[in-house]
């Protein structure tokens, strides 16, 4: 692996960063937050058509940039940096590599396009939290066969789907925790299909404003990232490619590509997060000097930087290996892992060291405190993220094996 980015690649990541510090700052980002769509619809159209950052990863022949997971990765990176609310992650990364990986060639034809524009957006509901439903840490379910992924559905929770007329199927249930399910005008819903019997996970296509469909906004810890809770009653929805077939891996191997966009950017908040505090200290007079010349704060602040820059590579790498072997989950997790710990490390020391006016509402620190327990709650904790890492490149498993041989 070649650690150095291309000048295409810099220049990618340079021209987000300057429009966005253009046109989401601070004041914007809050505006856009609170707003009833939770993002600035204007900023996304001209980021979509100027930057193609809605299309960044999909195909060209559906409208897409083409580009890969390292540039993807460097986006979200910046992204992540102002908080930037908008449908990057749930639509651009998630719905629109739902519709990629499972999708007819019709079907992607007449739904790939508007998302890559930027014109529409959609959103993937997921049963449970996205963390269980991507395969991003084990399943609470002891019974469940490693990697499966749950749909729920029935008295488990979830969605429950079952064929209608027409080549329609019929969906009933609910997801608490869909990533711009209240705002989005496409949903892929993930649903529980065929029973005991026939058990599987299918994917199916509906309009958010369908018959049947509720939706509201939740009040959630972070409001730069949308979270909503979506109710579908009887509503009628086509199927995603073959209803016929589980689309459970399907739905882990797009986990491993979310987790890298996850994994950048939660490492651009932290390196945000940790050049404000150093700017601060720097300023802030203490016994008369600057707090950022005592070593305890050196310390402290070192230690940070050592784990964002740690963040920073496992993602770069995590990205690059997804362009080499998409099939090889374990860097992809290990580098959510790293950068969540780098967040909320960097995003603790911000609090404590900015003082008292790190916990008021004018002060930008705690919108970072809030997306970093708001994103290990979504997407981990790390803890369990690297345990799902260990299980899947059998590592406790080869100790346990060798273990016993030994006493053999």
């Amino acid at each position: 692996m070649d650690p150095a980015l291309t000048q295409e690649q810099d220049e990618i990541a340079r021209a987000l960063r300057d429009a966005l510090a253009k046109q989401a700052g601070p004041d914007e980002v809050r505006a856009a937050a609170a707003s009833a769509a939770g993002y600035d619809p204007e900023l996304w159209r001209r980021l979509a058509e100027q930057l193609g950052l809605a299309g960044l990863s999909l195909p060209e022949c559906h409208g897409g940039t083409g580009l890969g997971p390292v540039e993807l990765a460097l986006a979200c990176q910046e992204a992540g940096r102002v908080l930037l609310p908008s449908p990057l992650l749930a639509s651009s990364v998630l719905a629109a590599g739902a519709i990629t990986a499972c999708g007819s060639a019709a079907q992607r034809e007449e739904l790939l396009p508007p998302l890559a524009s930027g014109a529409r957006t959609a959103a993937l509901v997921l049963p449970g939290t996205p963390a269980v439903a991507l395969g991003l840490v084990p399943a609470a379910d002891p019974g469940l066969p490693p990697g499966d992924v749950p749909a729920g559905g029935g008295r488990a929770g979830g969605i429950q789907a079952k064929p209608a007329a027409d080549g329609l199927w019929s969906l009933y249930g609910e997801a608490e925790y869909a990533l711009d399910g209240a705002r989005a005008d496409l949903l892929v819903a993930a649903a529980h299909a065929g029973g005991f019997p026939r058990s599987r996970t299918v994917l199916l296509v509906l309009d958010g404003a369908a018959p049947g469909v509720h939706r509201e906004r939740s009040a959630g810890i972070d409001q730069t990232r949308s979270v909503g809770r979506v109710e579908l009653r009887d509503v009628l929805a086509r199927p995603l490619g073959d209803p016929t077939l589980d689309a459970g891996p399907a739905l882990a191997r797009l986990g491993r590509g979310a987790a890298v966009a996850l994994a950048a950017e939660a490492v651009g908040a932290a390196a945000q997060t940790l050049a404000r505090t150093v700017e601060y200290v720097q300023v802030r007079q203490q016994f008369g000097r600057a707090i950022g010349s005592f070593q305890a704060v050196k310390h402290r602040l070192a230690d940070v930087y050592v784990a964002v820059e740690t963040a920073r590579s496992a993602t770069l790498y995590a990205a690059w290996s997804a362009t080499v072997d998409p099939d090889q989950p374990v860097p992809a997790l290990l580098a959510l892992a790293h950068a969540l710990t780098a967040q909320r490390s960097a995003a603790a020391e911000a609090i404590q060291l900015h003082g008292g006016i790190a916990i008021t509402w004018e002060h930008d620190a705690h919108l970072y405190f809030k997306r970093a327990a708001a994103d290990e709650l979504l997407f981990g904790p790390p803890h369990l993220l690297r345990a799902k890492a260990a299980e899947l490149a059998g590592v406790l498993t080869g100790s346990v094996t060798a273990g016993v041989e030994e006493k053999r």
